[in-house]
Parts: structure tokens; sequence; C-alpha cells
């Protein structure tokens, strides 16, 4: 859970674990490859037509669940969504686009510890 974000941070709920995940699962098993992406969009009206409220932030929850557990190997993203990476060299430049990421909030957060100083 994150510090001020936690009504879209906290652990899953057993909702979104026993009902949401699997559904999840299922569909995304099925996105091999870039030319197969899905978006956070497409996978938020996807569960909605099936009845099932759920926000963004919920959704990337979701995704961190799957990944962090290994639930679906290989499961980067790009600008225009999830999907199922084909090979070993697009792995390593989803772990370079995440240390990237994470570069640029580190620097956001030394210049406020500058500020706090």
């Amino acid at each position: 859970m994150i510090e001020n974000f936690e009504e879209i941070t906290h652990e899953l709920t057993e909702f979104e674990e026993k009902e949401l995940l699997p559904i999840m699962l299922k569909g995304l098993s099925h996105k091999n490859g870039v030319k197969n992406v899905v978006s956070n969009k497409q996978i938020k009206k996807g569960l909605e037509n099936f009845g099932y409220k759920i926000s963004h932030a919920r959704i990337r929850k979701i995704i961190h669940f799957i990944r962090v557990n290994h639930l679906i190997k290989n499961l980067i993203a790009n600008s225009k969504g999830y999907y199922i990476a084909a090979n070993e060299e697009e792995v390593k430049t989803f772990v370079k686009s995440l240390q990237q990421r994470i570069n640029s909030i580190q620097t956001v957060k030394h210049s406020f510890i500058k500020e706090i100083k």
C-alpha cells in the first residue's frame, strides 16, 4: 500500500482475487506478442460488459499482483497496453523502461528533499 494512495493501492480484496483475477488471467494469457496488446481501458470495458465495476487503478493493482506472483510470465507493457513478451529482448527493453521511470521518480524525490532542507 502506498501512503496517500491507500484507497487504490491496498492489497487485493477477496472479490478481486477470487472473481476478477481469474478472469484477467484467462484474458491476458492469450495476449502473446505486441500485436495482441490490450489497454487498461479495454480491460475495464470488457469487465464492465460482464457486470463488474472496477477502476483503472485497481486493474493496475491486479496486473501488479499477476507480475509479482509470476502468474503470467513476461507480462510487460508499452504505451498502448499489456502483452506477453515474445522474446528476452522485449523483456530487457521493458526492464530498462522500468529503471528509467524509477530514475525519474528518484529525481523528483531528491528535488523535494532539497526543498525541505
